[in-house]
């Protein structure tokens, strides 16, 4: 699947992309617009922080709070 659909903790539906490449666009574009921080966006979306670390490491990015997005 190209999306994997959660719930975010108000129970609204949210998609988000399972491929690792894009999941990396996707987080980097909702940090720069909407969140201040992984964690933010992590509580926001119902989202374990050290999964998706762990996900997008796995294809060499990690993320960098000063700059608030994954490189």
């Amino acid at each position: 699947s190209l999306v994997t659909k959660i719930k975010n903790n108000k129970g609204e539906s949210t998609m988000i992309p399972s491929d690792p490449m894009i999941l990396v666009s996707f987080l980097n574009t909702q940090l720069r617009d909407n969140y201040s921080s992984l964690e933010d966006l992590c509580d926001s979306l119902d989202l374990d922080e050290n999964q998706i670390k762990q996900k997008l490491e796995g294809i060499g990015y990690t993320y960098n709070s000063e700059l608030n997005r994954f490189a």
